[in-house]
């Protein structure tokens, strides 16, 4: 794949393999969804609007990590709960995955060798299939496992940010093809997500760059902020989790949701608003769009397993 030019700059923290994964995973969001990414006006007339997000503004986007902030668990362990089904693989993978799930629902964190486990298995399952057929089958897996699973606070957060004309940009680890069938199923934007390669239609078992987690995550989101003229310092950022402050710090507008305890803390040190679903503690900072206090429309979430193709 051609290297992306319009890469504003940025700190050095994240590696080379990072900002590949970041640039793949920003190319393949803004051609999966050009058509619809249209920004809306405000309608004529319409009165200052002082909250936020701003009516209007459509250089501002709000960018909602996945896993845990707009779904309960991991979306690879229901996707692997939806293969396992389908004679993909055997009893103990789903074991692993079993156990990969309840650790990240338990302990409430990113485990990195839980994820990497993780990771590796979902690749070496899809190996040799042909995209098509995965993508088909996750459409089906998210009405059997993930429909009833997103968070109707989150939702409403995304809700009130399209209601105000703006862009909303899934951001995850998960594969792009999973993201980008939530993100249409929720009636977003787009998604960013992890790149794995297919040639000719066929998985290769390899990633482009490295999963999108932590830093690349910042660098995909900077890279399609660059891409779409928008102004960071104007945009929302969500997530539940620590490896989000590179994303969450790019944005002039920080969101913890569900926090884990480092992020909490973080959160509260730099002031940014918190919001916890999981107990319905109310927001430790008022500010949050009023969508999220009356609830949200109940929107599915799907998933696809990994994978915009590369270009050879």
């Amino acid at each position: 794949m051609a290297a992306l030019g319009w890469l504003t700059p940025r700190r050095r923290s994240a590696t080379a393999r990072s900002v590949l994964a970041g640039e793949a995973s920003a190319e393949a969001a803004r051609k999966s969804s050009q058509e619809a990414q249209d920004a809306q006006e405000a309608p004529p007339g319409a009165p200052e609007e002082p909250e936020f997000p701003v009516i209007g503004d459509t250089r501002a986007a709000a960018f909602f990590d996945l896993d845990n902030t707009v779904m309960q668990g991991a979306a690879l362990f229901h996707f692997g709960r939806g293969l396992y089904k389908r004679k993909f693989f055997e009893t103990r993978d789903l074991a692993r995955f079993a156990w990969q799930q309840a650790w990240f629902r338990l302990a409430g964190v990113e485990d990195p060798e839980h994820m990497q486990d993780a990771r590796d298995s979902a690749l070496s399952i899809v190996k040799g299939h042909r995209v098509a057929e995965l993508e088909s089958i996750g459409e089906e897996i998210y009405d059997e496992y993930m429909a009833d699973r997103i968070w109707p606070g989150t939702r409403a957060l995304a809700q009130a940010h399209l209601d105000a004309g703006q862009k909303v940009w899934l951001v995850t680890a998960a594969p792009v093809e999973i993201a980008q069938v939530i993100a249409r199923r929720l009636g977003l934007t787009g998604a960013l997500g992890t790149v794995a390669e297919s040639v000719d239609g066929v998985y290769t078992g390899r990633l482009v760059g490295e999963p999108l987690h932590g830093p690349a995550k910042a660098e995909a989101v900077r890279a399609l902020a660059a891409a779409e003229v928008l102004d960071l310092a104007r945009c929302a950022a969500y997530s539940d989790s620590h490896n989000d402050i590179p994303m969450l710090s790019l944005v002039g507008h920080p969101y913890a949701i569900n926090p884990d305890a480092k992020l909490r803390k973080h959160a509260r040190e730099k002031d940014w608003r918190l919001r916890d679903y999981r107990t319905g503690r109310k927001a430790a900072k008022v500010g949050i769009p009023a969508a999220a206090g009356v609830g949200a429309v109940a929107g599915g979430t799907a998933a696809a397993i990994a994978i915009s193709r590369r270009r050879r």
